[in-house]
């Protein structure tokens, strides 16, 4: 008589594949990029638009489905921390259930910032347990670094990204002119997550900033030397994101801004954006690694250089340690129980840290503080 069966074991490798793809004029009917994956003629579309894009292109986005005889159901969706909640997604998936789409060829389409992308992605993988979605990002932190990779979330519980999954989008569709509506904060917004990569990461790209940079955010990234720069910040973000789409390596760089800025963010959602949060955790962790002997004055200055030559103007009087403190705490829950928080080295490299005490927290941001402070004061007098 055969033993009985006590255990059985099932294993797959998910292939993950998708494209981004450099589109210029995304809402010309001449441009079927939005319709490249899919049904066309007679093919329906459930779309979810900023009302902000939807203010200055809803009109052209109207007729471009009407021209190539695609039935669309286009809701507005607001920017900003603000919509990334549990009410949100329940509302669009409402929306969409009452708007069924073939599950396989007819994508979701999300059209807005990094907060609507990530939104809509949760609700492409939650609706009959995941239907495709193409991502169309308006804003520069969307184009370089949300809309990039495959996570999906909303806010639950007063913390960020509390729900989510892992859900690649079919295509992402990367049109520069949609940039040029951004009022300037939205692009010194997204102009610190590719300053993150450049410190962390890539001292080519820093130098691309030094140079150009400037010129680049008062033109929003129309240019030559705008187009390089998000192109080798996107490459910089999937070198990193594409051998580790599914987090299974928790050491990551590109988490580099991510470790005390969560709760900073959180409680002064009205008064600061993602990047400028992220822009102040990195500040204070290059003040850790100068302290800790890792990176030297120069570098250092370097950064601080930088960030001014920009017109970035940290508002470094939202640091508060105890705070920040608090959400390093709840990112070693996050990463296992390990801190793992980057730290630059040089301008370009980086290393690991696991053993970053309160006190050290606490000095780097009066560090900060006597390095900036200055700088502001000597602009005041002028």
């Amino acid at each position: 008589m055969n033993a009985a069966v006590t255990r059985w074991r099932v294993s797959e490798t998910r292939r993950v594949e998708y494209e981004l793809c450099n589109v210029a004029d995304v809402f010309d009917p001449a441009c079927d990029a939005l319709l490249a994956d899919g049904r066309h003629a007679g093919g329906r579309r459930f779309v979810v638009v900023d009302e902000v894009v939807l203010r200055h292109h809803g009109v052209r986005l109207a007729a471009y489905f009407a021209q190539h005889g695609v039935t669309a159901r286009i809701v507005a969706l607001p920017g900003g921390e603000g919509g990334k909640t549990m009410e949100a997604w329940q509302h669009l998936l409402r929306a969409l259930d009452e708007f069924p789409i073939h599950r396989r060829d007819e994508p979701i389409l999300a059209i807005g910032g990094g907060v609507l992308t990530d939104v809509v992605g949760f609700v492409a993988s939650s609706y009959r347990r995941g239907v495709p979605h193409i991502k169309v990002p308006t804003t520069l932190m969307g184009y370089v670094d949300a809309a990039v990779g495959i996570k999906t979330g909303i806010n639950f519980n007063g913390r960020k990204n509390r729900l989510g999954s892992f859900e690649p989008p079919r295509r992402v569709l990367l049109d520069r002119s949609l940039l040029r509506t951004l009022p300037r904060r939205h692009l010194h917004n997204g102009v610190c997550e590719i300053i993150k990569l450049a410190v962390i990461k890539d001292a080519a790209l820093f130098a691309q900033l030094e140079r150009h940079g400037a010129a680049s955010v008062a033109g929003a990234f129309q240019g030559e030397h705008g187009g390089a720069i998000l192109d080798r910040a996107i490459d910089d973000m999937l070198q990193e994101l594409a051998p580790n789409l599914f987090e299974d390596e928790l050491a990551r760089v590109v988490d580099f801004g991510h470790s005390f800025s969560y709760g900073l963010e959180t409680r002064h959602e009205d008064r600061l954006l993602h990047g400028e949060a992220v822009l102040l955790d990195c500040l204070v962790s290059v003040a850790i690694a100068h302290h800790r002997g890792l990176l030297a004055d120069a570098a250092a200055a370097r950064i601080l250089a930088l960030v001014g030559r920009l017109g970035l103007a940290p508002p470094l009087e939202l640091l508060d340690g105890a705070l920040m403190w608090q959400s390093l705490l709840d990112r070693v829950e996050h990463r296992n129980g390990a801190q793992r928080v980057p730290l630059p080295i040089a301008v370009g490299a980086g290393v690991f840290a696991n053993d970053i005490r309160r006190g050290e927290l606490d000095a780097a941001i009066a560090t900060l503080q006597s390095w900036i402070a200055p700088a502001h004061d000597r602009l005041a007098e002028c």
